[in-house]
């Protein structure tokens, strides 16, 4: 939960990063660029920022034989490298993935130390931050889709529009033959599901399968292209939001873009999550200064690519009222005359604005049945079973102690939960109204209960709430528990997208590896592995 900021205040910079600026024959002074990114290289922020880059190069090239790769790659054999893909070849490339992401969160928790001051003497900007964030994503753009197969699954959807097959209706099964390498790739629990997400990923999905064919290679580059636009919008909108949510800019961009939850998972997973998030968050903010129908505009773009962004629309409503007070207080105007009348004047003009965007983009999608029949698709989640799931995990726990089997269980856990989801929305939504600041802790509270609560859960759904929770102050503490979380959820799936949650080796060591990394975001070697080898003294 945030809480003050307690973080120390950085050090004076006594040791300066940056290098004076270099005098000239001619006596001016000359400090270009390029001798600024050399110095910076040489700081501690740029051995992290390299340490990442290397990190995020050695998960793409281990992805080629570990990650979610195709079920018949000729450019691999094209390539002589398909080798990687079995045996030992296949050992080869899980150590370079699973080195290369403890090379990411080492480098991320390093740049931690430094954002909330806990290393002396240097500091890095939130200029610099933004750099890193391009450096550690540009290798994973080529990488294979890491850690899941959904990638697939969206290029399956979108070549059923293309071929003018209702994704709303039919599976992708029903592709047959016009996409054979395409369907061929799709996880086979998803074959026979319906498209669960909005008309706007839809018509990016058919635009995409129009120009790259049956081209997986190019249309998995293609995809994660369209999510770069929603990454930049993260990368300009949570810092902004914490003024007026009282956090650190630098914090912010840290913990909710940098982190490799988040980079790993929503650019090298290729998770439409990037788009929606980073729409979700811009448009929260644009509401926060007052562009209001803007704002409702970018959410309900969001929604449009995922219905998960319309949680915010509620909470908008109570921005909107307050901005409203506010305004009629400025000009002596009074109290709202009719709160109910203003709160009902504003809900409606914020449902016309959704509505005209979510129609036209449906219209635009060609559909002339089961426009919204991605609402009830939604509930094909169901067919994930994992740990992440409180409803499962009560599931789990009921069959330890009785004879009943897991699938009558989960028939009373999950409807159980989901009716505590939602009176806890509703209460969320009802108590967090009195200020901006509460409107926003509103719509985290609801993202944290539908993302524990739901049916099923993965890894990356956590980043909902993380781009609002980092805008937010928040004591070191508090850090230590969100990077000792997001370190446990990285490292807990395979990078083919299997589940290593059944695996208690697997799930103790990503619990060690949580543990220490959440450790060092304010401790340089937690495990005094240095005080164990001294260097020999001098002779």
């Amino acid at each position: 939960m945030p809480t003050p900021d307690t973080e120390a205040a950085p050090a004076p910079d006594t040791a300066q990063r940056i290098s004076a600026p270099r005098v000239l024959a001619d006596g001016s002074a000359s400090h270009g660029w390029m001798s600024s990114a050399a110095d910076f290289v040489r700081g501690p922020a740029g051995h992290s920022a390299t340490l990442g880059f290397f990190g995020a190069l050695l998960i793409t090239f281990g992805g080629f034989g570990a990650g979610s790769v195709r079920r018949n790659d000729p450019l691999l054999e094209a390539m002589h490298l398909s080798w990687l893909r079995f045996g030992h070849g296949l050992v080869l490339s899980s150590v370079f993935v699973w080195i290369g992401v403890i090379a990411m969160i080492t480098a991320w928790v390093r740049l931690g130390r430094i954002v909330i001051g806990k290393q002396p003497g240097t500091e890095v900007t939130i200029a610099e931050l933004r750099a890193i964030v391009g450096v550690w994503i540009f290798p994973l753009l080529f990488a294979v889709p890491m850690f899941s197969r959904d990638a697939y699954s969206y290029l399956a959807q979108g070549a059923m529009l293309r071929d003018h097959i209702n994704p709303y209706v039919y599976g992708p099964v029903e592709l047959k033959a016009n996409a054979a390498v395409v369907l061929d790739n799709v996880s086979p629990v998803w074959l026979t599901t319906t498209a669960p997400y909005g008309p706007i990923f839809l018509l990016i999905g058919r635009a995409i399968t129009t120009i790259t064919g049956d081209n997986v290679v190019a249309g998995t580059i293609a995809l994660r292209l369209v999510m770069l636009p929603g990454l930049a919008l993260m990368v300009w909108a949570v810092p902004h939001l914490t003024k007026h949510l009282g956090g650190k800019p630098t914090t912010a961009l840290w913990l909710a873009v940098l982190n490799p939850l988040v980079l790993i998972h929503l650019i090298g997973g290729v998770h439409n999550e990037m788009l929606m998030v980073g729409l979700m968050a811009a448009g929260i903010a644009l509401v926060l200064e007052h562009h209001h129908v803007w704002g409702i505009v970018v959410v309900a773009i969001g929604v449009a690519v995922k219905a998960t962004a319309g949680i915010a629309l509620p909470f908008l409503v109570w921005i909107w009222i307050i901005h409203e007070r506010e305004r009629r207080a400025a000009q002596h105007e009074g109290d709202l005359p009719h709160p109910m009348l203003t709160f009902a004047k504003i809900s409606a003009l914020g449902v016309a604005v959704f509505a005209a965007v979510f129609g036209t983009a449906t219209l635009l999608t060609g559909l002339r049945d089961h426009q919204i029949g991605w609402l009830t698709a939604l509930s094909g989640s169901n067919k994930i079973i994992n740990w992440l799931s409180l409803p499962t995990v009560l599931a789990h726990m009921v069959t330890w102690v009785t004879p009943l089997r897991m699938e009558s269980v989960l028939g009373v856990t999950r409807p159980l939960c989901e009716a505590v989801m939602v009176s806890i929305l509703l209460w969320a939504w009802w108590r967090f109204r009195n200020s901006e600041k509460e409107a926003v802790f509103g719509i985290l509270v609801a993202f944290v209960a539908i993302v524990i609560l739901s049916p099923a859960a993965l890894p990356w759904y956590y980043s909902w709430p993380l781009a609002l929770a980092a805008g937010f102050a928040l004591s070191t503490t508090t850090l230590q528990v969100l990077v000792g979380v997001c370190t446990w959820l990285m490292l807990v799936f395979q990078p083919d997208g299997s589940i290593g949650l059944y695996d208690w080796v697997h799930v103790a060591l990503a619990t060690f590896a949580a543990v220490v990394a959440a450790l060092s975001l304010s401790t340089v070697d937690p495990l005094k592995l240095r005080a164990a080898h001294p260097h020999p003294a001098p002779a």
